[in-house]
C-alpha cells in the first residue's frame, strides 16, 4: 500500500523539502582530476607567455612564471594589428556555418531519412563517400571555382564551404532514423503537411542533434586555417587563425604576438563553453550513444 501525506500525518498543503545528498569522491575523480590539471598546463602557459615580458620569450629555456606580468604583449596585439577585425569576421563565419548547417543538414538528413525517391540510398552513399576524400585534393579546383565567381580574397571564400557537410547530413540522418515514425503519421492524421511536420514535430525533437551539429561545426569552421591560407591574401577578410599564422616566419616569429593572438582566439570559445557547459555535456553524451 502508498501511503498518503495525510496517513503520515503531513498535511497536503505543507511542501516537502528533500536534502541532496553530497555527492562522494569516487575513484574515477583521482584519475581524472590528474588528467584534467595536464590539459590545462598547456594554456597556463599560453596565458602567462602572453603575459611575459618580449625579452623572456627568447630566453632558452623559456620561463613557465615570467618574473613581472605585463600586458604590453597584448597593446602591441591591438595596436599594430586588425585583430578585432579578424575576430570579426571569424564570428561571421562561425555564425553563418552553424546557421546553414542547422538549416540545409538537417533538410538533406531529413530526405534521406523519411522521403523516398529513385537513388536515395546511391546518392546518400556518394555524400558519405566525399568524407574520404582529402581536402589537399579539392584545394586547386574549389580555387579554380571560387577564381571564376569572384569570392577569391573576400570573406565569403571561407563561409561557402561551410555551408554544408557530409558530416552534418549523415549525423541529421541518423538521428532522424531512429524517431518513431508514428509521430509523423500522427500529424498527417491531423491534417499537417509534410513541412508542418517537419518544424512542428521533428525539428523540436531533433535539439540534441542540432546542438551536436552546432558545436562540431562551430569548432571546425573557427579553427579552420588551411583553406583561407590560400584563398585569402587580403587583410581585411583574414580570420583570427590566418592573422595569427602570419605572426610565424621563415626566419623570425613574434612569440610575443603570437601568444597573445592565441589567447584572443581562445578566449570567445572558452566563454562558449562556460554559458552552454550543460547543454555541451548534454551534446557529448548524445554523440556518443548515437555514435
Amino acid at each position: 500500500m502508498v501511503a498518503t501525506r495525510e496517513a503520515v500525518g503531513i498535511s497536503p498543503h505543507v511542501t516537502v523539502q528533500t536534502r541532496r545528498r553530497p555527492r562522494r569522491l569516487s575513484g574515477w575523480h583521482f584519475v581524472l582530476a590528474p588528467l584534467a590539471i595536464i590539459f590545462v598546463i598547456p594554456f597556463v602557459q599560453m596565458l602567462l607567455a602572453a603575459l611575459s615580458p618580449a625579452a623572456e620569450l627568447v630566453q632558452f629555456p623559456p620561463p613557465f612564471v615570467p618574473s613581472t606580468l605585463t600586458l604590453e604583449n597584448f597593446g602591441k596585439l591591438f595596436a599594430t594589428t586588425n585583430v578585432l577585425q579578424w575576430l570579426l569576421n571569424s564570428v561571421i563565419v562561425s555564425a553563418s556555418a552553424i546557421a546553414a548547417h542547422i538549416v540545409l543538414c538537417s533538410l538533406a538528413g531529413y530526405g534521406f531519412a523519411r522521403l523516398k525517391f529513385r537513388g536515395r540510398n546511391m546518392g546518400f552513399l556518394l555524400i558519405i563517400a566525399t568524407i574520404m576524400l582529402p581536402t589537399q585534393l579539392l584545394m586547386i579546383p574549389t580555387y579554380i571555382l571560387f577564381s571564376k565567381i569572384g569570392l577569391i580574397n573576400t570573406i565569403g571564400a571561407a563561409i561557402v564551404p561551410w555551408l554544408a557537410s557530409a558530416f552534418g547530413i549523415f549525423l541529421m540522418r541518423q538521428f532522424f532514423i531512429g524517431l518513431p515514425v508514428e509521430l509523423e503519421e500522427a500529424g498527417m492524421l491531423d491534417g499537417c503537411s509534410r513541412w508542418g511536420i517537419f518544424f512542428r514535430i521533428v525539428l523540436p525533437l531533433a535539439k540534441p542533434a542540432l546542438a551536436t551539429l552546432a558545436i562540431f561545426t562551430l569548432l571546425s569552421s573557427w579553427n579552420d586555417l588551411i583553406w583561407p591560407l590560400i584563398a585569402i591574401n587580403d587583410p581585411s577578410a583574414f580570420t583570427i587563425q590566418l592573422g595569427i599564422a602570419n605572426f610565424q616566419g621563415a626566419r623570425q616569429t613574434e612569440w610575443g604576438l603570437l601568444m597573445a593572438g592565441n589567447v584572443v582566439a581562445v578566449f570567445p570559445l572558452v566563454l562558449f563553453f562556460l554559458f552552454a557547459q550543460k547543454q555541451f555535456i548534454q551534446t557529448m553524451t548524445f554523440s556518443g550513444l548515437k555514435g
